[in-house]
């Protein structure tokens, strides 16, 4: 019988979607590696879009999914890493600027350095920043500086890549999360914890643009040299292409999303054949039959339309023709048949769909698109324990302190 893990070695990555809510349960071994014990799952019955809509309805999915991964992960969880998304996520671009104390970058002058550039930012009072991350950074007008500690200089610059969001937004989802008995001990941009799970190291140094096709939201993250360069959350998703089926098939969204998962395909001209397929009607009418093709016929227009909100967004942002890697496609979405296909023939860029991996313990349950999200919680809520131990700070002060911040998110407004 498997021991059970010592409680500093759980994290558990909560992934609130439109569509479903997952919870994942990993231990971190000696090594460093993350051993997935548990994984519950319950249909998201309280958001739109990625915003919360009906907090008791999310409560009771959030208890669902959290209960369900206790029982096969056979620990009790109290605290989370959980993601945010929806339209309302915005993000932009500023530069800090710091005179060195000493002869040589320290830790101490990056830290200013990011929060000079923190504090340029222009934040709206009903919003509040997520993340501020580093694009690059400067030490005597040397560009192109990845990790300037330790460089000799007098003065450091850094770009950086400031997420904000609406407090409302972030404030609901930690309400749903407590109200579940659960503590919030950091909030990740959606697609932020996608790309941990699904990007190489290769692919963001090329360039590479990832591509989130979740229920509610297609997020979409742009990586050059390195790192982030732009993100963005588009409001539309799988649940379209349900809408899309259920509407010119006839039937009822359920029935319309069961044929999307087990016949669906993105494009007309990979249809083989003159396959076909039973639709359900509404009400007692009887079933009726209509051909592959025609499903084929319904998704291929909104697919379209998705990329092509993508490729207009990589154009805006200013990085088209700079994504040597292509683009890597994740998320529930991205597993009806032909979607690569589909990405490529509208971007006009190599495209592959993207799974978690490099994980141990119960990997083949979360080696799918559709854990992408709560699999890049785990590798954030990991990298954050290794800083902090870097850092030399004990394991208790750095998680209060995120506590802290989440818990005045919560109370700020009320």
């Amino acid at each position: 019988m498997r021991a059970v893990p010592k409680r500093d070695q759980i994290l558990v990555g909560l992934d609130i979607g439109t569509t479903k809510i997952c919870a994942i349960v990993s231990e971190i071994t000696d090594d460093g590696v993350l051993n997935i014990i548990g994984v519950g799952s319950s249909p998201s019955r309280g958001l739109r879009k990625g915003v919360v809509v009906d907090i008791e309805s999310t409560v009771e999915s959030i208890k669902k999914a959290v209960e369900e991964a206790e029982l096969m992960a056979a620990v009790q969880i109290n605290s989370v890493y959980t993601g945010i998304a929806g339209s309302h996520i915005s993000a932009e671009n500023c530069k800090g600027v710091v005179a060195l104390k000493k002869a040589e970058v320290t830790r101490e002058d990056i830290q200013r350095a990011i929060e000079s550039a923190r504090t340029l930012a222009v934040v709206p009072h009903e919003r509040r920043i997520l993340h501020v991350l580093p694009r690059e950074f400067m030490v005597d007008g040397q560009e192109g500086v990845r990790e300037p500690l330790g460089l000799s200089g007098n003065r450091l610059e850094v770009n950086v890549h400031v997420i904000t969001g609406a407090v409302t937004s972030a404030q609901n989802i930690i309400k749903c999360v407590n109200r579940a008995g659960l503590d919030v001990i950091d909030m990740v941009l959606q697609p932020l914890a996608s790309s941990e799970a699904v990007l190489s190291q290769e692919e963001r140094d090329l360039g590479v643009v990832m591509i989130d096709l979740g229920g509610g939201t297609t997020d979409l993250a742009i990586f050059l040299d390195g790192s982030i360069r732009h993100s963005a959350v588009l409001p539309i998703g799988g649940q379209n292409l349900t809408k899309d089926l259920a509407i010119g098939l006839l039937t009822s969204q359920t029935e319309a999303e069961k044929i999307k998962l087990q016949h669906g395909i993105a494009r007309t001209g990979l249809v083989q054949g003159h396959e076909m397929v039973e639709v359900p009607s509404v009400g007692d009418r009887p079933a009726r039959r209509c051909l592959r093709r025609d499903l084929a016929e319904i998704l291929e227009p909104r697919v379209e339309e998705i990329f092509e909100l993508v490729r207009r967004e990589i154009a805006r942002a200013g990085y088209e023709g700079m994504v040597g890697a292509g683009v890597v496609i994740t998320g529930g979405t991205s597993l009806l048949e032909g979607m690569p296909d589909a990405a490529e023939q509208v971007l006009n860029l190599p495209a592959r769909r993207g799974a978690p991996g490099g994980l141990g313990g119960l990997r083949d349950i979360v080696s799918n698109p559709i854990h992408a999200t709560g699999v890049g919680l785990l590798l954030h809520a990991r990298r954050h324990l290794e800083e902090m131990a870097i850092a030399g700070l004990r394991s208790g002060r750095p998680l209060d302190k995120v506590l802290t911040r989440m818990r005045g998110w919560f109370f700020e407004l009320f």
